[in-house]
């Protein structure tokens, strides 16, 4: 051990290998730079030193030579400390080649003093040498070719160089200096060249940099760099800058980001975070968050802020004599914003046209006014109210909440509590959303809780306090209950409040707050009038009408509970204001003036409410008015509402004349404003007072205003009122009324028609146009009513002609009719001739019917048709009728069809009826048939061979096989 200890060479002996570099070798200096195969190369670059190609090629075979022997050197015969100390000159090897290659650049530099390749090969050796063996990076995809200044930190910070080994600043600081000496020449000469630079500012960030080029000669180089490039390239050194900043922490943090924030300041959030992280930021280890707001900075500076309360913000004086100074500031600064401004220069010259005065460089260049807010050396403290109310709560105004409490708990923590509450009152009453009141009031609540615990808190420890003093602390406690329990009072007004400050035009927010005042008729006439002095009628919420008409029974009722008395002229001016309100709907505007009648008759004034309504009807001289146009008032197309007129009129039927109320009838009619319920409630009107030829009148008029389908209900009452009066006694008039109702009816509206011009013939005219009647409407009406007028039809024709009239009705009906209809009037149709003895009709009619009934679908028409051959055919008709069902079921044997079955049977559950119908056997049924018919309709055969397959024997009823009927027909559906 002592003997290993003792090869170990000591730091003088390691430092006498140095300076390698300076001053810069050559042949005259140190001899052994130069072997004798040497000699030709020399005398070459002497015969020809502005070659460049002869330079180059001497240097590469110099380093191909350097390489060469590097493979064949023995390991070096030195400690592992040693090793580490000396880097990558810690074999001779290596130092003679450092010399030699200096001294083949340093001669070629004399020739091409400009080359950037020359310079950029040599600071490229010469860092090899003194920082050690570069780790390139393997590198995934391209570069942004313009980043944002936080991308471009973040990929610079990932591409920092990093090295293996390195020579010792201590022993090898001779090198250092030379190493960084050879950039200042090199800049000297390229000082516009970027590259230069960054490798130049790389070596900074090298672990072993030494101590006294790590602090201000790195930062004045990188303000070199920065004064020597151009602009646009001013982005690749400052992200160097930025890192180098970080990685030193303190001051130079921020110093550094302060002047870039001057010029970019969207590294504002990067910035706080390296000054927050503290000890982090030294050694470089900043967490970034992604995507921060300015919002999300404000809170967090309120969060230091209620953290460092004391050292930062001003007492409560100073506070309030600074925010008197900026006000006096701002109105100085709007009365000189409302100066004319100077006149335009004429010479040239900028002049300054309005606002405060802007310094100016002498150069021309604006510069930003000094702001000792923004200084971070400044030992002056802030105003915090005034930073949170500029930047944050005139900016902020849907997120105030949190502004809100974090400058209440700066008070707070200063212990200064009124100051807090008035700031919790202030924002009570200026937030704008729910959940911003919420988070102020539950502060606030908690504030108030907390502020009274401790006040009983000290009132159980006091002990050496005199009894003035507890009685003080008593009736603070007292004070302080009494304002928490307003404060919870309160709640509900001040949840109304931030509502209305929401929208102020929100008609049912301020009926909430009449209705909070409950029985405080002061207040709710005060709220009443400030409503309507402050909603905008055209942007106001629905039904803004109700608000004045409330207003105006409060005064007719005496007040909420009525105890006051009844004020009708302080109501009636109050409609009065109403009516001159531009709604944004003519109903609203409709709508008061109704009311005002109605409190009048309310208060039997009958003539004042017909005068009131007489007012709000008057028609103008213009009557071509759109009703529609929203471009235009309320009160300007308020003649045309049908909802006053209709109130109106009902006013003049209940306390007016028959002749006042046939005028107004007569006035909506000629606006041409009248709708069917009108023209109806007209001529009933007219009808209860015996004026019969005039209501009769009045549908011939309100059939012409009116089309179909609008008319239908009109011709309906009318014709059903004008054969309830005259019967048959005008029969001709009756006709040509009904005439002209179908002429124009549509197809789906005219069956009620037909059915009552039928009924009509049939009661007094003849049966045979009542029958031409019915037929007409079998071909008129629509397909949905056709088999219902067909079966009326029918039905009629029947019992006029008898039936075998029917059958041409039935004829055409199955002509006519759908196909889902045609087989149930098939069946009334073979129903009809089996009355009749027609077999032979019957049957062709189930024929015919068949091919429109899906057997599984329709089971029972292939049930009526089974009992029809059973009672009437015989066994070929029954083998006929098998025979049409297969055809029929392979018919309709598709996907479509067989799911649609399925679906229809499995709702009718038919399913099982089918099944059972199946198992049981024709003939048990037909002798159950025969037994309800008193005997069977045909007579059996005797025996029946049942068919076999090919090549086996006849089979024949066994005489002990179970047999279900003794005279059973076998036919088989395959047999046909």
């Amino acid at each position: 051990m002592p003997t290993a200890v003792s090869r170990l060479p000591t730091a003088e002996s390691l430092a006498a290998y140095f300076p390698l570099t300076f001053p810069i070798p050559s042949p005259t200096t140190h001899p052994d730079l130069l072997s004798a195969k040497d000699i030709q190369r020399e005398e070459d670059l002497l015969r020809n030193p502005t070659s460049f190609r002869a330079w180059w090629a001497a240097i590469n075979a110099t380093k191909e030579a350097y390489a060469a022997l590097q493979k064949t050197e023995r390991p070096l015969d030195l400690a592992e400390e040693v090793t580490a100390i000396l880097g990558p000159l810690a074999s001779p090897l290596a130092r003679s080649h450092l010399q030699r290659l200096t001294y083949l650049y340093e001669a070629a530099l004399v020739q091409f003093p400009g080359s950037f390749k020359l310079w950029k090969s040599y600071l490229n050796t010469r860092m090899t040498f003194v920082l050690g063996k570069l780790i390139v990076k393997k590198k995934a995809g391209g570069k942004k070719k313009f980043p944002e200044m936080k991308d471009a930190l973040e990929e610079e910070s990932e591409d920092l160089e990093q090295w293996e080994g390195g020579l010792d600043p201590v022993i090898g600081w001779e090198e250092w200096k030379s190493l960084v000496a050879t950039f200042e020449r090199a800049l000297m000469w390229l000082p516009k060249l970027p590259r230069l630079w960054l490798m130049y500012l790389s070596i900074f960030f090298h672990p072993r940099c030494p101590p006294i080029l790590a602090r201000t000669h790195v930062r004045h180089t990188f303000d070199r760099a920065l004064r020597t490039l151009p602009p646009s390239l001013h982005s690749r050194i400052w992200t160097r800058y930025l890192l180098w900043a970080e990685r030193m922490g303190g001051p130079t943090t921020v110093f550094v980001y302060r002047r870039y924030l001057a010029i970019d300041p969207s590294l504002t959030e990067r910035r706080e975070t390296a000054l927050v992280a503290g000890e982090e930021s030294v050694t470089g280890r900043v967490h970034q968050p992604e995507g921060k707001s300015p919002y999300q900075l404000l809170e967090d500076w309120i969060d230091v802020v209620e953290k460092f309360a004391e050292e930062v913000g001003m007492d409560v004086e100073d506070t309030i004599e600074s925010n008197k100074g900026i006000a006096a500031a701002e109105a100085e600064a709007a009365e000189n914003a409302k100066e004319v401004p100077e006149p335009a220069s004429t010479d040239g010259k900028l002049i300054r046209f309005a606002g405060p005065a802007v310094p100016v460089t002498s150069d021309g260049i604006v510069s930003r006014p000094y702001d000792e807010d923004e200084d971070p050396t400044s030992p002056r403290k802030l105003n915090i109210e005034e930073i949170v109310r500029k930047d944050g709560l005139a900016v902020y105004k849907d997120q105030a909440g949190r502004l809100w409490t974090g400058l209440a708990t700066y008070w707070i923590k200063r212990g200064e509590f009124d100051r807090a509450k008035e700031t919790f009152e202030n924002g009570l009453k200026s937030v704008l959303t729910i959940r911003d009141f919420t988070q102020i009031f539950d502060a606030y609540a908690e504030f108030g809780e907390s502020l009274t615990g401790a006040l009983m808190s000290s009132l159980e420890n006091e002990e050496d306090e005199t009894e003035e003093d507890a009685a003080e602390t008593e009736r603070e406690l007292d004070a302080r209950i009494a304002e928490l329990q307003d404060l919870t009072d309160r709640r509900p007004f001040l949840v109304n409040d931030v509502l209305i400050r929401r929208n102020p035009n929100d008609v049912q927010e301020w009926e909430k707050r009449v209705a909070l005042w409950g029985e405080d008729d002061e207040k709710v006439a005060e709220t009443y009038t400030q409503a309507i002095e402050t909603i905008n009628p055209r942007r106001a919420t629905a039904n803004l009408y109700r608000l004045y008409v409330n207003f105006a029974k409060f005064y007719e009722e005496g007040g909420t509970t009525g105890q006051a008395e009844p004020d009708l002229d302080s109501a009636r001016k109050i409609l009065e204001k109403a009516t001159k309100v531009n709604f944004k709907l003519v109903e609203d505007l409709a709508e008061v003036w109704c009311e005002w009648a109605e409190m009048e008759m309310r208060h039997d004034n009958y003539d004042e409410a017909i005068r009131v309504m007489q007012r709000a009807t008057a028609i103008p001289k213009h009557t071509k008015v759109n009703y529609h146009d929203h471009t235009l008032s309320a009160q300007t197309r308020l003649f045309k509402s049908l909802k006053l007129w209709s109130f109106y009129v009902d006013l003049e039927e209940s306390i007016g004349t028959v002749e006042t109320t046939k005028q107004v009838y007569d006035r909506i009619l000629e606006l041409r404003i009248a709708n069917a319920q009108i023209i109806i409630n007209y001529a009933a009107f007219l009808e209860e007072n015996k004026y019969f030829e005039e209501s009769f009148k009045i549908y011939e008029r309100g059939v012409e205003l009116f089309t179909f389908p609008i008319s239908f209900e009109i011709w309906n009452i009318y014709l059903s009122k004008f054969v309830k009066r005259y019967g048959g006694s005008k029969l001709e008039r009756a006709r040509d009324l009904f005439e002209q109702a179908l002429e124009k009816c549509p197809p789906k509206s005219c069956k009620p028609l037909f059915l009552m011009y039928a009924q009509l013939e049939e009661d007094y005219g003849l049966a045979k146009r009542a029958m031409n009647i019915l037929d007409r409407a079998t071909k008129v009406v629509q397909d949905q009513d056709k088999f219902e007028m067909f079966t009326i039809y029918i039905a009629k024709a029947t019992a006029n002609y008898g039936l075998p009239a029917t059958r041409p009705i039935y004829e055409r009906a199955l002509e006519v009719l759908p196909d889902r209809q045609t087989a149930d009037m098939c069946l009334r149709f073979a129903a009809l001739e089996r009355k009749l003895g027609e077999i032979d009709r019957a049957r062709a009619i189930y024929a015919h019917a068949s091919q429109f009934c899906d057997p599984r679908v329709r089971p029972d028409f292939w049930t009526e048709w089974n009992s029809f051959e059973i009672e009437t055919g015989s066994e070929d008709t029954f083998r006929e009728m098998l025979r049409i069902k297969r055809s029929v079921q392979a018919q309709f044997n598709t996907e479509a069809s067989y799911l649609a079955a399925e679906t229809t049977a499995a709702r009718q559950g038919t399913r099982k009826a089918e099944e059972e119908a199946v198992a049981q056997d024709a003939m048990a049924a037909a002798e159950k048939q025969a037994g309800v018919l008193k005997g069977p309709a045909f007579v059996a055969a005797k025996k029946t061979k049942l068919p076999t397959a090919e090549g086996e024997a006849e089979v024949t009823p066994s005489a002990t096989a179970p047999v279900a009927n003794a005279e059973e027909i076998h036919i088989d559906e395959e047999d046909l």
